[in-house]
């Protein structure tokens, strides 16, 4: 069996990063992956400005009340600064020439006269935001194939581009295998279940950022499903589907890949998990998920998702970075072939944040996943005592 580490690094070689790139306006590149550097054309701050309201001055004329010779506020241009005066500012306002401090106004006061006196004598250069202080003319502000955040989109807007290039969404085109599927609001008859992996893995898809192609039921039938695989071949990068690539008498995705591409059949050492299919139909990749929807959901979670964002031209920040909190429970029986992925809840205790396991780990239980908010890898063999620090891979409410 493949180690999950070694799954997961061949699926990341083999993923061919998109290439096809759009232009759209700031507040619809949200998420969107960048498919070029960004270069500021302009300081920022693009002048030196002042940090609070208050008084600008000249330090050297700071041991004496000062009289007024001007006002300035934020998007003014202010005359240079007459001797032996100060001027009242307000924050953002530009630095008049001649002045080289700010004094905030709870340290001065207007006297009658007219003149304002100060209680502390300022250094030059308190309280001024000097001109390219947070970025710099010609620097690099963002790096192509990172994630869009709203802080990204505010940076941008700061050095005033109005659009970004960003890699189109990777399009992904999904089917689901079994005679004994049906789609809720539907009667069961025997023998029978509801296609719960749809309904988690095409929100999965859509949360990543997928332009998803949804091809519902295919019938266990090897024609049926070669043709459903060419037509998906035709409009998507990525072919994923759930369930079928075994090799049992009704398994028909394993031999239908494999007539129209190229398979590769894995078991690997993970538990929930161990089958997994990855290969190409056309110039499509594919990748087949257990059908089992617990081992659908932790392997498309920690194996799966890495590829699916370095097609889509993410270069760094792939998957989630692991955070660390301390165990709340025992566990003494581990798997000692596989490594094992638990569904864990973070709760408090005594006031501090520790993981508790869902109480049924089995690979049949949905509700496990719905419940956690991450997953814990433990080695093979990997015994767990209250207090070891344990890694949490964020999903639920916790994830992204």
């Amino acid at each position: 069996m493949l180690t999950v580490d070694q799954a997961r690094d061949w699926l990341l070689q083999r993923a061919r990063p998109l290439t096809a790139t759009e232009t759209v306006p700031l507040l619809q590149a949200l998420g969107r992956i960048l498919a070029t550097p960004l270069l500021a054309s302009l300081d920022v701050p693009p002048h030196d400005n002042s940090a609070m309201d208050g008084y600008a001055l000249n330090t050297a004329d700071a041991g004496q009340p000062l009289p007024l010779s001007q006002r300035i506020a934020a998007g003014c241009q202010p005359q240079p600064l007459q001797a032996a005066t100060a001027a009242r500012i307000f924050t953002g306002a530009p630095i008049p020439a001649g002045a080289d401090a700010v004094v905030m106004q709870e340290m001065a006061e207007l006297q009658a006269d007219g003149r304002v006196a100060f209680s502390q004598s300022p250094r030059p250069g308190q309280n001024i935001r000097r001109a390219g202080e947070d970025i710099r003319r010609g620097s690099q502000v963002l790096s192509a194939g990172q994630q869009l955040t709203a802080a990204h989109l505010g940076l941008a807007a700061s050095i005033g581009v109005a659009e970004l290039t960003v890699f189109r969404p990777l399009r992904v085109a999904v089917f689901f295998t079994g005679d004994e599927l049906v789609e809720p609001g539907q009667p069961l008859a025997a023998g029978q279940i509801y296609n719960s992996n749809r309904y988690w893995l095409v929100p999965e898809l859509m949360q990543l950022g997928c332009e998803v192609t949804d091809l519902g039921i295919v019938p266990d039938s090897l024609s049926r499903t070669r043709e459903i695989l060419q037509d998906a071949a035709a409009l998507a990068d990525v072919i994923m589907t759930c369930g079928g690539v075994s090799v049992g008498e009704e398994d028909h995705v394993k031999a239908a890949v494999e007539a129209e591409g190229a398979l590769d059949l894995w078991k690997i050492a993970i538990k929930p998990g161990k089958p997994l299919a990855s290969g190409r139909v056309g110039q499509a990749g594919f990748v087949g998920l257990p059908g089992n929807p617990v081992s659908g959901f932790v392997t498309y979670q920690v194996l799966v998702k890495p590829y699916l964002q370095r097609c889509a031209g993410l270069l760094a920040d792939i998957g989630q970075a692991p955070r660390q909190y301390p165990a709340g429970f025992v566990w003494d029986r581990p798997d000692s072939r596989r490594e094992e992925f638990l569904r864990v809840k973070l709760v408090q205790q005594d006031g501090q944040w520790q993981l508790q396991p869902y109480p049924n780990q089995g690979s049949g239980v949905l509700t496990s996943c719905a419940w956690a908010d991450g997953l814990v890898r433990l080695a093979a063999g990997q015994q767990v005592q209250p207090g070891d620090l344990l890694e949490l891979l964020p999903i639920g409410r916790f994830g992204c």
